[in-house]
């Protein structure tokens, strides 16, 4: 146990979540508009002639109130009036995208994300899917799903969105604790959650997704041992079971509390051993990081079939190309390049209105980050990588061994000539050992704070 705690403390350091790589703060070529659309019409067409269907994610920013953990892009608005005209701007920068792809697009996922989607009204919902969705050709496998807050999500929702085909569904549930709720400013009961769950299974929904965080203030091994109760009797098909980010300089609603109501370093780590050993118990297994699904659940599956992929949407049973994102501060991934949307509203919506894709950033991608962004993929979803495949063509590699080295001292790895494997001692560490491969971050370490702890 010392030596585990001694190895939490060693390695509890800032770092990416690899949801990309290269990560966003050293993206550092953006594609022109036409050099973004030929990516993702290149995409498009190799997708198709593998059988792999596009992604479409939407944002949708839009909170009633501010959850002070939270650091997605939001907009914190009671006015509803506000929903129509942001709609209106999603479908016309999809109709962009249509007109200069100039090509059918097989839909394979559609995910809508927030803020809260259900911030919307059902009609309000409809509008804005079917305008998508009426325009492309959808896969016989295609998955749609959403995130929902519980207190403003009504049957009335879940009717519409599963007629439209959304069969995933997920909530966002954080912490059941009565006092972890009040101080981050998300009251919501074990029963709203029970209601809307059983509501979404009722209708027909067959994945039920729960949206978990640990390291929020307050918590303790007793309340996350109650939260874990509550979920165990609820039965999600699927976990996300997340580090909170504390990064206060980034997201500002974070300083309504402070550094001293947060459980930090070894206790921090305890509320996961504690919550990962509750779900392991009732037949949950662990995907990749901070994700447990049951067996049943496409996400266990994609583990055992080795098709599990990872994106900014964070894991998925499969690889798709590309992702599109539509809506403010959206990303989309063509594989060879990345770009976001602008972040702020106003211009997102003057930029739409003046017939201009609105990309704020994006990266083209080299060759070198092509191969290590196979590596850092292959780690995050297989546990495992191997470069033999790699005629030489990365210098970066010719050194990797030196940089693992203090890994495979501290048994987090197994390494030989060509290949990289993560023991089960070296899970917790699955990022730190994802930096190792991250050349852009060993080249250019950040000189202020960018990233939250990893552990």
């Amino acid at each position: 146990m010392t030596h585990a705690l001694d190895l939490l403390r060693k390695y509890n350091v800032p770092g990416p979540r690899y949801t990309s790589y290269p990560t966003v703060p050293y993206w550092s070529e953006t594609p022109s508009q036409r050099q973004w659309i030929e990516s993702i019409g290149k995409a498009l067409v190799q997708g198709k002639a593998q059988g792999i269907g596009a992604a479409i994610y939407v944002h949708i920013p839009f909170c009633k109130a501010l959850c002070t953990y939270c650091g997605c892009n939001t907009r914190i608005t009671r006015n509803p009036k506000v929903a129509l005209p942001y709609i209106h701007s999603v479908l016309k920068e999809w109709e962009l995208y249509l007109s200069q792809l100039n090509q059918n697009v097989l839909l394979s996922e559609l995910h809508l994300g927030g803020g809260t989607p259900t911030f919307l009204t059902p009609e309000e919902l409809e509008k804005l899917v079917t305008g998508i969705i009426s325009r492309v050709s959808i896969a016989r496998d295609a998955e749609f799903s959403l995130e929902a807050d519980p207190r403003v999500t009504t049957s009335e929702h879940l009717q519409v969105l599963y007629r439209l085909g959304f069969r995933r569904l997920s909530l966002g549930v954080q912490d059941f604790d009565p006092a972890v709720q009040a101080i981050v400013h998300r009251v919501q009961s074990v029963n709203d959650v029970r209601v809307l769950t059983e509501k979404a299974r009722e209708i027909g929904f067959q994945g039920i997704n729960y949206d978990l965080i640990y390291g929020l203030p307050l918590q303790t091994l007793k309340s996350i041992e109650g939260t874990m109760e509550a979920v165990r009797q609820l039965k999600p098909d699927r976990i996300a079971f997340y580090a909170y980010a504390h990064v206060p300089w980034i997201k500002p609603g974070q300083r309504r509390f402070t550094e001293a109501d947060l459980p930090l370093g070894d206790a921090k780590r305890a509320l996961y051993e504690l919550g990962r050993e509750m779900l392991e118990e009732v037949g949950y297994h662990e995907v990749g990081m901070d994700h447990f699904a049951l067996e049943t659940d496409s996400l266990w599956k994609a583990v055992t079939e080795k098709t599990l992929h990872r994106n900014f949407m964070g894991y998925t049973p499969r690889q798709v190309a590309p992702l599109i994102g539509l809506g403010v501060s959206a990303i989309g991934d063509s594989w060879n390049a990345f770009a976001q949307n602008e972040k702020l509203v106003e211009t997102y919506q003057t930029r739409i209105e003046q017939g201009e894709l609105p990309l704020h950033r994006g990266h083209v991608l080299s060759s070198e980050d092509l191969i290590l962004r196979r590596h850092i993929l292959n780690l995050m979803t297989r546990m495992h990588t191997h470069w033999d495949s790699d005629p030489d063509s990365v210098d970066y590699l010719s050194d990797i061994h030196g940089r693992l080295a203090e890994l495979v001292k501290d048994g987090l790895i197994h390494l030989s000539e060509k290949s990289c494997l993560i023991t089960e001692q070296g899970r917790p560490f699955l990022r730190n050992i994802c930096m190792a491969f991250d050349a852009r971050l060993i080249r250019q370490a950040p000189a202020t704070t960018l990233f939250s702890r990893t552990i």
